[in-house]
């Protein structure tokens, strides 16, 4: 493994973008850091605004009479909400340990999907 993929390994997705829209990233060694213990705040921030946005947005999209402008808000506000859901869940999957997995044995595969 070359420095360069170790450092890949190592670099967490953050909860924000720069100003262009690009993903930013941190580098670290794996150890606690006042910028992940603030990306991991704002991403809980992030969690919860989402759970009240949904709160919110279910009771006007569930009244038929509701207006389009209060509907369309629901929508643009549920879409930021669930982009920022799976920027956190994307980042916590990346910071997931690899399994160790190994080969199965000849013929083990085959008798699984046989039973």
């Amino acid at each position: 493994m070359n420095e360069r993929t170790a450092d890949a390994m190592h670099a967490r997705l953050l909860p924000w973008e720069t100003e262009t829209g690009k993903p930013c990233f941190l580098s670290t060694n794996g150890g606690p850091s006042v910028l992940s213990r603030l990306a991991d705040e704002m991403e809980a921030v992030q969690l919860s605004m989402g759970a009240d946005v949904l709160k919110e947005a279910s009771k006007v999209l569930s009244d038929p009479l509701s207006p389009h402008a209060e509907v369309r808000y629901a929508g643009v506000r549920l879409a930021e909400c669930l982009r920022d859901a799976l920027r956190v869940a994307e980042s916590r999957g990346m910071r997931l340990p690899v399994p160790d997995f190994e080969e199965p044995e000849n013929g083990s595969e085959n008798a699984a999907e046989g039973a």
